[in-house]
Order: C-alpha cells, then sequence, then structure tokens
C-alpha cells in the first residue's frame, strides 16, 4: 500500500472505485456492444459465421497476449502511463474498425482493441491495492465488480439500438468517442499510486526473472486457476448467446436483454455480498461458499436440460445464480493473488488476466462453437470449467491451509 495513498486521493472512496471500475469495464463492453450487429457486419462484409467467430476470438487472444506486459510496464514506468496508451491505442483500433471493408481488416483491428483494452482491468486492480488496506481493498474490489457488471447488460442495448437506427459502423464510432473521453478523464483525474522507489527496472532480465518467479509458483497458477476458469461456465453462455437464446429458447433478439440482466444482477448481487463480508469472514470461507453456490447451481442446471426441453421461464436463473456465487468469491481470490508477491503486483495482476483471458479466447474460438447447439452440452461444458477452477482451489487449500485464513482488519 503506498503510505501516501490519502493524499493522492482525497475524494470518496466510492468515486475512485467508479473510475477504476470504467476502466475494468471497457473489455467487456467492448465485446458485447457489436454482438447485436453480427448479421449486419457478416452482410456487409460477406463473412461466413466462422468468420465472425474469428472477429471475437481475435480480441480476446489479443487481450491474453497482452495482458502479460500491461502490469509488468505498470510496475517499471508507473500506472498512469500505461493507462493512457492503452486507451489512445484502443480509440485508433475503434476507427479502424469503424473504417473496415473486409473481414480481415475487421479481424485485425479487432486485434488492436484487444491488445490495448487489457491496461484498463490489469492495472485498475494493483492501483486498488496500491491505494488501499486488505479489507478496504476487497470493499473497493467487491464495488468494481458491481460496476463493472454493468457494461455486459448495457453493452447489447447499446450496441443493438445503434445498429437498427444507423448501422454496424456506428457501433465502433460510439467506441471510438468512449475511448475519448475515458483518455480525457483519466488524464484530469487518476492519481500516479506507485512510487518511484517501488518501480521494477524495465530490462529483460527483470521481466523474465519476475515471470519466472511467478511461473514457478504453484500457488499463483492454482489461484489464477481457480479464478479465471469459473467465469467460463457463465461466459460460456454469453458466448453462445444467439444459439442459446434464439434457437433453444425461441426469444427475439430483442428479448436477449432479459438473459443479461439476470445474469449481471447475479454478478452485481454477489459482488455485493462480498463487499459485506471484507473483515467479518476469512477469505477462504467467503471462496468456498462461492464455489459451494456455483457447484450445486451447475450441476441442478445439468439435470434440468438432461431431463426436460429448455424453457426460458427456468433456463435463464441458473445461470444468474451461478453468476452469484462466482461474483461473490471474484474479489477475494483476485486480493490473494496479487498479495503473494507484493513487489510484482501489477505483473501478478497480468497474468492472472492472461489466464482468464486465455481461456476466455479458447472458450470463444474452440468450446462454444462446438457445445451451443445443445443446452446438455451447454450445461456439461459450463460444470467441466468451474469444476477445474474448483479442483484447483481444493490443491491449493490441501498444500497451503493458510492462505485466506485470517479475516483482514482496516489498518489503523
Amino acid at each position: 500500500m503506498n503510505p501516501y495513498a490519502k493524499t493522492l486521493w482525497r475524494g470518496p472512496r466510492w468515486a475512485l472505485a467508479v473510475l477504476l471500475a470504467v476502466l475494468g469495464m471497457l473489455g467487456p463492453f467492448s465485446i458485447d456492444t457489436y454482438i447485436p450487429a453480427f448479421s449486419g457486419i457478416a452482410t456487409s462484409l460477406g463473412a461466413t459465421p466462422v468468420e465472425m467467430q474469428q472477429t471475437l476470438s481475435a480480441y480476446l487472444f489479443g487481450f491474453a497476449f497482452m495482458s502479460l506486459f500491461h502490469g509488468a510496464l505498470s510496475d517499471s514506468l508507473g500506472r498512469r502511463p500505461v493507462v493512457l496508451w492503452g486507451l489512445a491505442a484502443f480509440t485508433v483500433a475503434s476507427i479502424g474498425c469503424a473504417l473496415s471493408q473486409t473481414i480481415g481488416q475487421l479481424v485485425f483491428f479487432r486485434a488492436m482493441q484487444g491488445l490495448s483494452t487489457g491496461a484498463g482491468i490489469v492495472v485498475a486492480r494493483a492501483v486498488v491495492r496500491d491505494m488501499f488496506d486488505p479489507t478496504q481493498a476487497q470493499k473497493v474490489m467487491s464495488q468494481i465488480t458491481i460496476y463493472f457488471g454493468v457494461a455486459p447488460a448495457i453493452a447489447p442495448l447499446v450496441g443493438g439500438w445503434l445498429f437498427v437506427s444507423f448501422n454496424w459502423h456506428s457501433v465502433f464510432w460510439f467506441l471510438t468517442a468512449v475511448g475519448i473521453i475515458l483518455w480525457t478523464v483519466n488524464y484530469k483525474f487518476l492519481p500516479e499510486t506507485l512510487p518511484v522507489t517501488q518501480r521494477q527496472s524495465l530490462k529483460v532480465s527483470n521481466l523474465m526473472q519476475g515471470y519466472l518467479q511467478l511461473g514457478r509458483d504453484p500457488r499463483f497458477l492454482l489461484l489464477a486457476l481457480a479464478s479465471g476458469l469459473p467465469f467460463n461456465g457463465m461466459f460460456l453462455y454469453i458466448l453462445s448467446a444467439p444459439a442459446f437464446l434464439g434457437e433453444h429458447l425461441g426469444l427475439a433478439p430483442t428479448q436477449f436483454f432479459w438473459f443479461f440482466i439476470l445474469t449481471i444482477s447475479g454478478i452485481m448481487s454477489g459482488a455485493w455480498a462480498s463487499g459485506r463480508m471484507a473483515g467479518k469472514l476469512a477469505p477462504k470461507q467467503q471462496i468456498k461458499y462461492g464455489f459451494l453456490i456455483m457447484l450445486l447451481i451447475a450441476l441442478l442446471n445439468l439435470a434440468a436440460n438432461a431431463l426436460f426441453k429448455a424453457d426460458v421461464r427456468w433456463s435463464l436463473f441458473p445461470i444468474a445464480i451461478f453468476a452469484f456465487g462466482w461474483a461473490m468469491m471474484m474479489p477475494v481470490v483476485t486480493l490473494l493473488v496479487l498479495d503473494l508477491h507484493p513487489d510484482r503486483r501489477g505483473m501478478a495482476s497480468s497474468l492472472q488476466a492472461f489466464v482468464g483471458a486465455s481461456a476466455n479466447g479458447l472458450v470463444a474460438g474452440v468450446v462454444a462453437p462446438l457445445v451451443m447447439h445443445s443446452t446438455v452440452s451447454l450445461a456439461a461444458a459450463s460444470l467441466g470449467m468451474m469444476g477445474i477452477g474448483l479442483m484447483a482451489w481444493i490443491l491449493l487449500h490441501h498444500r497451503w491451509p493458510d492462505i485466506g485464513r485470517v479475516v483482514a482488519h482496516p489498518a489503523t
């Protein structure tokens, strides 16, 4: 924690949480805003469904790759420059998407968007731990998750309205405007939270040493899996929304927002519960309850889809409850990751994001196309990904039982 944190940000805690949350929202917002325009983009550019899926995979893999470096750069150059350069690159990439005339061009600029948006979420996590003690950090991280959850709910509505009212190009012009506004706001208000005395040398040898230090730490790898894989049990349904909601549940595109509202309500409720538990419940207990909720609802979801035909009257609720369990444990796991190696919090945030984004990319490019046409397959894949994260947490719990055992209290 920065010893001068109280002088760096004199405003209310929630205001800083909003600023950081908006940075984190940019990634999912950029994913979901253009999804309602898939059909229009495909028709306009003469793209196949597989090629359209590549625009999503390119973004996710670009996000995953550059996530390896955003945190490390922020450990060396400071948090603020990485955020501002990332927002500038995102704005340029959004202009490229809006002007694309071929599917190849769109895939390229979507990859550029992915390369740049990771700066927001990666650096925002490090800033939280720079500025707050453990209990306050959990509360702020929970607030960020609440605000973060608004993006996937709003994005399809905004993107759908822009597409219907104008054309698919307007979606990316809108993202260009978002990039310009965010750059301006962060230039004016985002403080530099990493003291010069705590910065790492920007040398290849130093970076490699840091990656090896984290990569060889089984605690880090298990925590990264425990946080990144379960998310895909929910994200799979978001990626498969056109098939899941349209083909299986018979919803019109204008009705898709119900799915997003329920899912995001689950995320926001779980994050709120996590914040309420900060300083009162040991982190490992909170993680245990989150996994228990996800496991039970994932099993129930699989059984229901195996026994009955999917119906809109019940099929959306298991996903929302799953989201609640994930959001309840996610802020705690993230803070445990950041505190394993306090001198490399930026790099730890980078690698955690890389693991999660790599999993997201594989799910988008491989898993979702394989299972989206069967509700049973969707439910089984969701359970399987959550199960991998659960096994990672169980292994960590048995090998290092003291991790997350102590309830953190505010610094006095």
